[in-house]
Protein backbone atom coordinates (compact mmCIF):
# COMPACT_ATOMS: atom_id res chain seq x y z
CA UNK A 1 0.00 0.00 0.00
CA UNK A 2 2.96 2.73 0.84
CA UNK A 3 4.39 2.58 -2.96
CA UNK A 4 0.78 3.89 -3.35
CA UNK A 5 -1.07 7.26 -3.94
CA UNK A 6 -2.66 6.98 -0.31
CA UNK A 7 -3.26 9.41 2.94
CA UNK A 8 -2.24 7.98 6.38
CA UNK A 9 -3.53 9.38 9.39
CA UNK A 10 -1.85 9.53 12.67
CA UNK A 11 -2.75 11.03 16.95
CA UNK A 12 -0.37 12.09 19.22
CA UNK A 13 -1.64 10.04 22.56
CA UNK A 14 -0.49 12.72 24.75
CA UNK A 15 -1.63 15.87 23.51
CA UNK A 16 -4.79 17.07 21.78
CA UNK A 17 -3.24 16.85 17.95
CA UNK A 18 -3.82 14.53 14.78
CA UNK A 19 -1.78 14.49 11.51
CA UNK A 20 -2.44 13.46 8.02
CA UNK A 21 0.11 13.28 5.64
CA UNK A 22 -0.37 12.12 1.62
CA UNK A 23 1.39 10.74 -0.95
CA UNK A 24 0.67 10.58 -4.58
CA UNK A 25 3.24 9.69 -7.66
CA UNK A 26 0.91 7.70 -10.21
CA UNK A 27 -2.26 10.24 -10.03
CA UNK A 28 0.15 12.92 -10.06
CA UNK A 29 1.18 11.88 -13.30
CA UNK A 30 -1.88 11.55 -14.53
CA UNK A 31 -3.07 14.89 -14.04
CA UNK A 32 0.54 16.42 -15.44
CA UNK A 33 0.46 14.21 -18.91
CA UNK A 34 -2.62 15.89 -19.71
CA UNK A 35 -0.72 19.51 -20.07
CA UNK A 36 2.60 20.26 -20.89
CA UNK A 37 3.02 22.22 -17.51
CA UNK A 38 6.17 23.91 -16.81
CA UNK A 39 8.27 22.56 -13.97
CA UNK A 40 7.28 25.59 -12.00
CA UNK A 41 3.39 24.96 -12.81
CA UNK A 42 4.11 21.02 -12.49
CA UNK A 43 4.81 22.13 -8.62
CA UNK A 44 2.07 23.95 -7.89
CA UNK A 45 -1.08 21.20 -9.05
CA UNK A 46 1.62 19.07 -7.51
CA UNK A 47 1.22 20.86 -3.73
CA UNK A 48 -2.57 21.48 -4.59
CA UNK A 49 -3.29 17.90 -5.12
CA UNK A 50 -1.04 16.73 -2.09
CA UNK A 51 -3.08 19.45 0.11
CA UNK A 52 -6.47 18.65 -1.17
CA UNK A 53 -5.67 15.19 -0.27
CA UNK A 54 -5.01 15.78 3.11
CA UNK A 55 -8.25 18.19 3.60
CA UNK A 56 -10.24 15.22 2.17
CA UNK A 57 -9.36 12.65 4.77
CA UNK A 58 -10.11 15.30 7.34
CA UNK A 59 -13.44 15.39 6.14
CA UNK A 60 -17.25 13.25 6.87
CA UNK A 61 -19.33 14.13 3.93
CA UNK A 62 -20.25 12.48 0.74
CA UNK A 63 -19.59 14.59 -2.08
CA UNK A 64 -16.69 16.71 -3.58
CA UNK A 65 -14.05 18.91 -1.92
CA UNK A 66 -12.88 21.66 -4.95
CA UNK A 67 -9.56 23.30 -4.22
CA UNK A 68 -9.07 26.37 -6.02
CA UNK A 69 -6.87 29.46 -7.02
CA UNK A 70 -6.78 32.06 -9.16
CA UNK A 71 -4.51 35.39 -10.03
CA UNK A 72 -3.78 38.42 -12.22
CA UNK A 73 -0.60 36.61 -13.05
CA UNK A 74 0.76 33.83 -15.21
CA UNK A 75 -1.38 31.39 -13.87
CA UNK A 76 -4.95 32.60 -13.65
CA UNK A 77 -6.09 29.28 -12.29
CA UNK A 78 -5.10 26.20 -10.20
CA UNK A 79 -7.68 23.91 -9.53
CA UNK A 80 -7.92 20.18 -8.05
CA UNK A 81 -11.13 18.08 -7.01
CA UNK A 82 -11.56 15.34 -4.61
CA UNK A 83 -14.16 13.23 -4.02
CA UNK A 84 -15.12 11.60 -1.05
CA UNK A 85 -14.50 8.11 -2.56
CA UNK A 86 -11.24 10.01 -2.81
CA UNK A 87 -10.87 10.00 -6.65
CA UNK A 88 -8.40 13.03 -7.78
CA UNK A 89 -8.54 15.50 -10.72
CA UNK A 90 -6.55 18.69 -11.49
CA UNK A 91 -6.03 21.46 -13.94
CA UNK A 92 -3.47 24.58 -14.21
CA UNK A 93 -4.13 27.27 -16.54
CA UNK A 94 -1.19 29.54 -17.26
CA UNK A 95 0.50 31.78 -19.86
CA UNK A 96 3.96 29.94 -20.78
CA UNK A 97 5.51 33.07 -22.00
CA UNK A 98 4.93 34.25 -18.59
CA UNK A 99 6.21 31.71 -16.55
CA UNK A 100 9.67 32.15 -14.98
CA UNK A 101 12.18 29.06 -14.22
CA UNK A 102 12.32 29.83 -10.94
CA UNK A 103 9.17 31.71 -10.57
CA UNK A 104 7.48 30.78 -7.33
CA UNK A 105 3.61 31.10 -5.84
CA UNK A 106 3.91 35.20 -5.72
CA UNK A 107 5.76 36.00 -8.35
CA UNK A 108 3.18 33.39 -10.57
CA UNK A 109 -0.21 34.25 -9.09
CA UNK A 110 -0.29 37.74 -7.81
CA UNK A 111 -3.03 39.08 -6.27
CA UNK A 112 -4.33 35.64 -5.91
CA UNK A 113 -7.72 34.27 -4.29
CA UNK A 114 -8.08 31.03 -2.33
CA UNK A 115 -11.25 28.90 -2.38
CA UNK A 116 -12.17 25.87 -0.70
CA UNK A 117 -15.55 24.07 -1.93
CA UNK A 118 -17.11 21.48 0.04
CA UNK A 119 -20.50 20.25 -2.36
CA UNK A 120 -21.98 17.26 -0.69
CA UNK A 121 -24.18 15.19 -2.83
CA UNK A 122 -27.52 15.94 -0.10
CA UNK A 123 -27.45 19.58 1.78
CA UNK A 124 -25.82 22.28 1.48
CA UNK A 125 -23.27 23.59 -0.83
CA UNK A 126 -20.16 25.70 1.72
CA UNK A 127 -17.38 28.16 0.31
CA UNK A 128 -14.62 29.91 2.01
CA UNK A 129 -13.21 32.44 0.37
CA UNK A 130 -9.92 34.04 1.25
CA UNK A 131 -7.27 36.48 -0.04
CA UNK A 132 -4.09 34.37 -1.40
CA UNK A 133 -1.79 35.31 1.49
CA UNK A 134 1.77 33.69 1.90
CA UNK A 135 4.81 33.04 0.30
CA UNK A 136 4.10 29.21 -0.48
CA UNK A 137 0.30 27.07 -0.98
CA UNK A 138 1.23 25.53 2.44
CA UNK A 139 1.42 28.95 4.36
CA UNK A 140 -1.57 30.51 2.14
CA UNK A 141 -3.75 27.74 3.36
CA UNK A 142 -2.70 27.88 7.05
CA UNK A 143 -3.66 31.22 6.68
CA UNK A 144 -7.16 30.53 5.45
CA UNK A 145 -7.76 28.10 8.64
CA UNK A 146 -6.18 30.88 10.73
CA UNK A 147 -9.01 33.34 9.98
CA UNK A 148 -11.91 31.62 8.12
CA UNK A 149 -12.18 28.20 10.06
CA UNK A 150 -10.58 29.25 13.39
CA UNK A 151 -8.77 25.53 13.62
CA UNK A 152 -5.35 25.23 14.30
CA UNK A 153 -4.15 23.87 11.26
CA UNK A 154 -0.61 23.76 9.36
CA UNK A 155 0.49 22.50 6.34
CA UNK A 156 3.65 21.10 4.69
CA UNK A 157 3.49 20.75 1.10
CA UNK A 158 5.74 19.59 -1.75
CA UNK A 159 6.42 18.32 -5.25
CA UNK A 160 8.82 17.82 -7.66
CA UNK A 161 7.29 16.81 -10.65
CA UNK A 162 7.34 12.88 -9.98
CA UNK A 163 5.71 13.00 -6.61
CA UNK A 164 4.01 15.51 -4.78
CA UNK A 165 3.65 14.74 -0.39
CA UNK A 166 1.99 16.38 2.26
CA UNK A 167 2.25 16.71 6.17
CA UNK A 168 -0.96 18.23 8.02
CA UNK A 169 -1.07 19.38 11.71
CA UNK A 170 -4.44 20.06 13.43
CA UNK A 171 -5.62 20.72 17.06
CA UNK A 172 -8.16 18.72 18.34
CA UNK A 173 -10.57 19.90 21.34
CA UNK A 174 -9.43 19.99 24.48
CA UNK A 175 -9.52 16.73 26.04
CA UNK A 176 -6.27 15.58 27.53
CA UNK A 177 -4.68 19.02 28.20
CA UNK A 178 -7.10 21.35 29.30
CA UNK A 179 -5.16 24.17 30.65
CA UNK A 180 -4.29 26.92 28.31
CA UNK A 181 -0.42 27.76 28.66
CA UNK A 182 0.22 23.39 28.24
CA UNK A 183 -2.00 23.10 25.66
CA UNK A 184 -0.36 25.61 23.75
CA UNK A 185 3.09 24.62 24.46
CA UNK A 186 2.40 21.30 23.67
CA UNK A 187 1.22 22.60 19.76
CA UNK A 188 4.03 24.86 19.33
CA UNK A 189 6.37 21.98 19.89
CA UNK A 190 4.70 19.60 16.98
CA UNK A 191 5.07 22.46 15.00
CA UNK A 192 8.64 23.11 15.76
CA UNK A 193 9.96 19.65 15.11
CA UNK A 194 7.72 19.59 11.92
CA UNK A 195 9.42 22.91 10.97
CA UNK A 196 12.56 20.68 10.83
CA UNK A 197 11.44 18.21 8.26
CA UNK A 198 13.02 19.36 4.42
CA UNK A 199 11.55 19.31 1.16
CA UNK A 200 14.08 16.08 0.28
CA UNK A 201 12.81 14.11 3.25
CA UNK A 202 9.25 14.50 2.73
CA UNK A 203 9.39 13.66 -1.05
CA UNK A 204 12.23 10.68 -0.19
CA UNK A 205 10.96 9.15 3.08
CA UNK A 206 7.64 6.46 4.09
CA UNK A 207 5.34 8.06 6.80
CA UNK A 208 6.67 5.68 9.49
CA UNK A 209 10.32 7.30 8.87
CA UNK A 210 9.18 10.89 8.35
CA UNK A 211 7.41 10.37 11.97
CA UNK A 212 10.21 8.46 13.63
CA UNK A 213 12.67 11.51 12.74
CA UNK A 214 10.06 13.96 14.34
CA UNK A 215 8.62 12.59 16.95
CA UNK A 216 10.48 9.59 18.06
CA UNK A 217 10.37 10.63 21.59
CA UNK A 218 6.17 11.05 21.47
CA UNK A 219 4.10 8.49 21.62
CA UNK A 220 2.08 8.38 17.75
CA UNK A 221 -0.16 6.02 16.40
CA UNK A 222 -0.63 5.79 12.71
CA UNK A 223 -3.27 4.55 11.39
CA UNK A 224 -3.83 2.16 8.00
CA UNK A 225 -3.59 4.09 4.60
CA UNK A 226 -6.09 5.19 2.71
CA UNK A 227 -6.08 4.69 -1.08
CA UNK A 228 -5.93 7.64 -3.77
CA UNK A 229 -6.67 7.47 -7.54
CA UNK A 230 -7.14 9.84 -10.48
CA UNK A 231 -10.09 9.39 -11.73
CA UNK A 232 -12.02 11.84 -14.22
CA UNK A 233 -15.60 12.65 -13.57
CA UNK A 234 -16.67 13.80 -17.08
CA UNK A 235 -18.89 11.62 -19.65
CA UNK A 236 -20.74 11.56 -22.21
CA UNK A 237 -23.65 11.60 -19.97
CA UNK A 238 -22.90 14.74 -18.48
CA UNK A 239 -22.36 16.18 -21.62
CA UNK A 240 -25.54 15.83 -22.80
CA UNK A 241 -26.99 17.12 -19.98
CA UNK A 242 -24.59 20.31 -20.26
CA UNK A 243 -26.45 20.28 -24.30
CA UNK A 244 -29.57 19.51 -22.60
CA UNK A 245 -29.12 22.88 -20.38
CA UNK A 246 -28.76 25.00 -23.42
CA UNK A 247 -32.29 24.19 -24.74
CA UNK A 248 -32.68 23.02 -27.83
CA UNK A 249 -32.92 26.14 -30.04
CA UNK A 250 -29.03 27.43 -28.60
CA UNK A 251 -28.18 23.47 -29.75
CA UNK A 252 -29.22 23.57 -33.05
CA UNK A 253 -27.31 26.87 -33.34
CA UNK A 254 -24.03 25.21 -32.50
CA UNK A 255 -24.48 22.71 -34.56
CA UNK A 256 -25.04 24.87 -37.55
CA UNK A 257 -22.02 27.09 -36.30
CA UNK A 258 -19.90 23.87 -36.13
CA UNK A 259 -20.66 22.10 -39.43
CA UNK A 260 -23.24 19.73 -38.02
CA UNK A 261 -20.95 18.56 -34.95
CA UNK A 262 -20.75 19.72 -31.35
CA UNK A 263 -17.88 18.79 -29.55
CA UNK A 264 -17.84 18.61 -26.35
CA UNK A 265 -13.73 18.67 -24.62
CA UNK A 266 -13.04 17.79 -21.13
CA UNK A 267 -10.25 20.20 -19.88
CA UNK A 268 -9.12 18.02 -17.58
CA UNK A 269 -8.49 15.13 -19.07
CA UNK A 270 -8.59 15.96 -22.82
CA UNK A 271 -11.87 13.33 -23.39
CA UNK A 272 -14.08 14.40 -26.47
CA UNK A 273 -17.81 14.18 -26.88
CA UNK A 274 -19.11 14.74 -30.12
CA UNK A 275 -23.01 15.04 -31.07
CA UNK A 276 -24.11 15.30 -34.67
CA UNK A 277 -27.54 16.56 -35.33
CA UNK A 278 -29.00 12.93 -34.34
CA UNK A 279 -27.95 12.63 -31.24
CA UNK A 280 -29.19 16.13 -30.27
CA UNK A 281 -32.57 15.72 -31.74
CA UNK A 282 -33.02 12.60 -29.60
CA UNK A 283 -31.63 14.60 -26.62
CA UNK A 284 -34.41 16.81 -26.87
CA UNK A 285 -36.97 14.47 -28.54
CA UNK A 286 -37.00 12.09 -25.00
CA UNK A 287 -37.47 15.08 -23.07
CA UNK A 288 -33.84 15.40 -22.21
CA UNK A 289 -34.40 12.67 -19.94
CA UNK A 290 -32.01 10.52 -22.10
CA UNK A 291 -28.12 10.42 -23.21
CA UNK A 292 -27.68 9.72 -27.23
CA UNK A 293 -26.74 5.71 -27.25
CA UNK A 294 -23.60 6.55 -29.19
CA UNK A 295 -20.22 6.01 -27.88
CA UNK A 296 -18.45 8.36 -30.00
CA UNK A 297 -15.40 10.02 -28.09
Amino acid sequence: MHDLDHTQRFLFDDTDVRGELASLGESYQHVLAKHPYPQPVAQLLGEMLAAASLLVGTLKFDGLLILQVRSSGAVPLLMIECSSEREVRGIARYHSEQVAADAGLRELMPDGVLAITIDPRQGQRYQGIVDLEGASLAECLSNYFATSEQLATRFWLHADGQRARGLLLQQLPAERLREPEEREASWQHVLTLADTLSAEELLGLDNETVLHRLYHQEAVRLFEPQALCFRCSCSRERSSRALISLGEVDAQALLEEHDGQVVIDCQFCNQRYAFDAADVAQLFAGGGSEAPSGTRH
